[in-house]
């Protein structure tokens, strides 16, 4: 009798203290998350890394760990943890579908989409994986399937002024202006407070030739969301259209300073220096640009430009060649040169 009720204490107290480690690792990774919706990113940290002591599998907590990674940037280590968690979690849709965010922004564009269509096995009409396909298929310029998942959003929440922006944006890339000028003036007819739609307006305006429209778009965009970088570099961009130079580079500088990451800007600074003379700071930005989004519209013609006038012939006409390929807009470039010389 004693052996049993021996070993029967024994299992009580493994039980126990499994329960106990369960109750321990919830503990952290709760307060690990709570820490995370304040940006508190080195506590958050250490309360996951706390719960992965207790279990070093603990797919929530290395899920979680991606987050505050990919909240600061920093995708590639994001990408490991998300990696990590669907190692030990293989159907993890959450882990997933941060895995194909994080892909998207590392622009691995296929590998996000095969995520992205994994997912929908599972959750075919779930509006966020809908939404990151339509853009997966915009930066891969298949604007017609993108346009088709976005409209399969509108069924799922028809008024969704993100979307419809969206869609506005894609006949914008198509050079289709008629049709983006009638979508993002419905979309500015629903929600006179979308900054997103005076932004993307001015672009189109900005596209047709028509600057001092485009400026008053932007600048609606401005007064309803002051400071903000992506609207500050674009309306640099038409200052550097109007010839308006210091103003122009006024307003990419202070972009660049509010989000570092935004690759347009430093394609926009590239133009400033083309125009400016100071060629070789120009290929420094523009190379920049590109590495960080091979999608900016022109930026493999501007880099070809100031390659070229650095005096990099065969580079030049590598750069021109993708700017071909990439099928970029050139009619309202600001800076010109003849590449027939590399046909030669």
């Amino acid at each position: 009798m004693m052996r049993i009720l021996l070993y029967t204490c024994l299992l009580f107290l493994v039980f126990a203290c499994r329960d106990s480690e369960e109750t321990r690792k919830q503990r952290f990774l709760l307060k690990g998350n709570e820490l995370l919706m304040k940006r508190n990113y080195p506590l958050a940290i250490k309360n996951y890394q706390e719960a992965l002591r207790l279990d070093p599998c603990y797919a929530d907590a290395l899920n979680n760990m991606g987050t505050v990674y990919f909240q600061q940037k920093q995708y590639a280590e994001a990408l490991e943890f998300y990696q990590q968690a669907l190692g030990c979690n293989p159907g993890f849709s959450n882990a997933l579908f941060n895995r194909a965010n994080t892909y998207y922004e590392l622009g691995r564009l296929n590998e996000s989409l095969r995520d992205v269509r994994k997912i929908q096995e599972q959750k075919p009409d779930t509006l966020p994986v809908i939404f990151l396909e339509g853009l997966i298929l915009t930066k891969l310029r298949e604007y017609p399937a993108a346009i088709a998942v976005f409209q399969r959003g509108l069924e799922i929440s028809p008024d969704n002024i993100e979307i419809l922006v969206n869609i506005g944006t894609i006949f914008y890339y198509e050079h289709e202006y008629a049709k983006a000028k009638q979508m993002l003036s419905n979309v500015l007819r629903i929600a006179s407070d979308e900054p997103n739609g005076f932004n993307s307006l001015a672009m189109v305006y900005a596209a047709e030739g028509n600057t001092d429209e485009a400026l008053l778009q932007v600048n609606q965009a401005l007064a309803l969301r002051p400071g903000d970088a992506y609207f500050l570099n674009n309306r640099g961009f038409l200052f550097l259209q109007k010839g308006e130079l210091d103003k122009a580079l006024e307003d990419i500088n202070i972009s660049i300073v509010r989000d570092p990451y935004n690759g347009w800007s430093y394609r926009n600074k590239g133009i400033y220096y083309l125009l400016t003379g100071d060629n070789t700071s120009a290929v420094r930005l523009l190379r920049q640009a590109v590495s960080m989004d091979p999608f900016i519209e022109q930026v493999n013609y501007y880099l070809a430009v100031a390659i070229w006038r650095t005096g990099g012939k065969a580079d030049a006409c590598q750069y021109w060649e993708e700017s071909i390929l990439q099928k970029e807009r050139l009619e309202n470039v600001l800076v010109r040169q003849d590449f027939g010389f590399c046909n030669e």
